[in-house]
């Protein structure tokens, strides 16, 4: 390498970062700014008073740099107590906690800058300290082990990226002076250093063990105000419950929206095909996208133990992501974790934050057929696009089906090995037969179908989630015995996902079997507690078909409330009204049933209408007209 205009020297790198920047962020971003500025002052005057200088500090970051290692630790303990000082004066949500890494290498320095592998390493042990707690690499503890009377645990060698070795790594316990192993061995010692003060050293650990669990139990304040069981909205499932909250958007880019959008959903789809855990469904995470919501609230309203959060940030062809695990009824954080990956390693990633999600909570991983089979695209782009393509399709409208439809067809071309753009081309059909009015209904249903078994034959396809809208679009043929059929396989596969017992429930009612869909519907929203309209909506049909109307009705209502132009609420509620008596509302549905639609006629519905009794249909054809609808 040549290093002209460059200038090496070995030096002591102190790297931090916050914790739970985004959470914060999220919750109130007026007030993280305060504190981060009020910190960082700080943080600058400690560096400044040990003889360090200030690098950089891009956002929530801060490299500094000390001529001497002792100096660098001695500043980052002042630095840990002084903070969390400060903190027992904040309300617990609002606490902001750093972790700082140090080591001694030799950088790079340029107009006041240092880059280069002792950079890295310090930035990679950061990333292994704990909230509020220090990590620094075998280089720097060799300079202070008998200088500094800290005690020291080591972690054992850790890989870091695009280090050819690994790194010894040692956590500062910033207490009582004792050096131990978290189930590694430890680099070799001289014999005499090794024994000279074994008793001692035994009689200090047990003091320092025994005060740790006392701390522990009695103690430590949570970081977070605790979820209250009598304030959950639906009753505690007996299996470990989880809600995994929209990951932010960090980049900046309101394009790579989708992609964290795409992370977050994939992580619920994984979860939810484990048997011994209760995940929320997307829908209902996703309503707290972009909100500044209390953990404690987002438990309380969707009645889980566990909430999932964290944040996206991408940059070239990398991404950085980070990721918290909080234990909703307790108050604290059980992990915290950041991730520099390539884009290409998007599913390894994925799947490494399930493992630790699960061993977290204390769950084994008992991998069914379609566990963790949710893989990402290879081509970004077609990520994003799915995304977009999603978004369009949940519009319920023929210009947002169609904008849909040519999203569906530019995945398929720039990757057409990719079952997930099927997935979505056949879901676009499928749309095709309910905004056409039954233009030419049954190629709607055949060429979705098509598209649905194609994605099927590929290996990289979510098949629990698919089983259930086939089995959906094969009961809208009328075929349903495969219908039933596929419907139970998908939930045997994704044993929590809330659309599979929504879909089975729908193939269910269109099947005459509606007492069976409603156990189904129900539990459909107790995983999916701010469902998506289409829930209400069938569970609207079913209701109504048994001929408890006003339980129908209710739901109509629901439909409407959340989807204001879904005029197939609107005509179900007229007709539902209309049966029973309640003529200025069913009037009411009617006119909004000709707003959206002012060309709909009964005759033209009631060929998409799924009603396969010849008295049901003539019921509910002769209800619509009643309300006002034109022939």
């Amino acid at each position: 390498m040549n290093d002209q205009g460059f200038d090496r020297k070995l030096t002591t790198i102190f790297s931090a970062d916050v914790t739970g920047y985004s959470r914060l962020m999220g919750q109130d971003e007026a007030a993280t700014v305060r504190t981060l500025s009020a910190y960082r002052k700080v943080l600058g005057d400690l560096i400044r008073q040990h003889r360090g200088r200030v690098i950089d500090s891009p956002g929530d970051n801060l490299l500094c740099e000390f001529t001497s290692v002792v100096d660098a630790v001695q500043c980052a303990v002042s630095v840990q107590k002084e903070i969390q000082a400060r903190n027992a004066q904040l309300p617990e949500n609002r606490r902001m906690e750093f972790r700082i890494g140090v080591n001694l290498g030799d950088v790079i320095e340029e107009e006041g800058k240092i880059y280069g592998d002792g950079v890295n390493i310090a930035a990679r042990l950061e990333s292994l300290a704990d909230p509020g707690g220090i990590c620094i690499s075998k280089t720097a503890f060799d300079q202070i082990e008998t200088k500094l009377p800290f005690g020291y645990e080591y972690l054992g060698e850790q890989t870091v990226k695009n280090i050819t070795r690994p790194v010894g790594a040692y956590k500062v316990l910033m207490q009582t002076r004792v050096t131990g192993a978290q189930g590694k061995t430890r680099p070799q010692r001289r014999a005499a250093d090794r024994y000279k003060n074994i008793v001692a050293g035994a009689l200090i650990v047990v003091l320092i063990i025994v005060g740790g669990l006392i701390w522990n139990f009695s103690f430590r304040q949570p970081k977070i105000e605790p979820a209250s069981l009598e304030k959950m909205a639906f009753p505690l499932p007996e299996e470990p419950s989880i809600a995994v909250l929209p990951f932010v958007n960090m980049s900046g880019d309101q394009a790579q929206e989708y992609l964290s959008d795409g992370i977050t959903e994939n992580l619920i789809s994984v979860l939810s095909a484990l048997p011994n855990l209760f995940v929320i469904a997307g829908n209902s995470s996703f309503a707290y996208k972009g909100k500044p919501v209390k953990v404690q609230q987002v438990a309380e309203d969707l009645g889980v133990h566990y909430v999932l959060e964290g944040s996206v940030a991408t940059s070239g062809d990398r991404i950085r992501v980070t990721a918290q695990l909080i234990d909703a009824l307790k108050g604290y954080h059980i992990w915290s974790e950041r991730y520099d990956w390539e884009l290409k390693d998007l599913f390894s990633l994925q799947d490494e934050l399930v493992q630790k999600v699960l061993t977290g909570i204390g769950l084994k991983l008992t991998l069914g057929e379609d566990a963790l089979h949710v893989e990402m695209p290879r081509n970004i782009q077609v990520q994003i696009k799915l995304m977009q393509g999603i978004k369009y399709l949940r519009g319920f409208n023929t210009d947002d089906n169609n904008r849909a439809r040519v999203i569906a067809e530019e995945c398929i071309a720039l990757e057409p090995d990719f079952g997930g753009n099927y997935v979505l081309y056949g879901a676009v059909h499928m749309m095709d037969y309910w905004l056409d009015y039954g233009k030419d209904p049954e190629k709607s249903i055949d060429t979705a179908i098509q598209f649905m078994e194609k994605a099927l034959g590929m290996t990289d396809v979510a098949k629990g989630q698919v089983y259930p809208i086939l089995g959906y679009l094969f009961a809208m043929k009328k075929d349903y015995g495969r219908a039933i059929e596929f419907g139970e396989k998908g939930i045997s596969l994704v044993p929590n996902g809330a659309n599979a017992y929504a879909w089975l429930a729908m193939s269910l009612t269109l099947a005459g079997r509606d007492q069976e869909a409603i156990p189904l519907f129900k539990k459909a929203m107790r995983l999916n507690p701010m469902p998506p309209a289409f829930y209400s909506l069938n569970f609207g049909h079913a209701y109504r078909k048994l001929g408890l109307l006003e339980e129908a009705i209710a739901m109509y209502k629901k439909t409407i409330a959340l989807t204001p132009d879904n005029i197939f609420a609107h005509i179900n509620l007229a007709a539902c009204c209309a049966m029973t008596g309640k003529e200025e509302e069913a009037r009411a549905a009617a006119k909004e049933a000709l707003r959206i639609n002012p060309k709909f006629s009964v005759g033209r519905f009631m060929k998409i209408a799924l009603v396969a009794d010849s008295d049901a249909r003539d019921r509910f054809s002769q209800a619509l007209r009643k309300a006002g609808l034109p022939e």
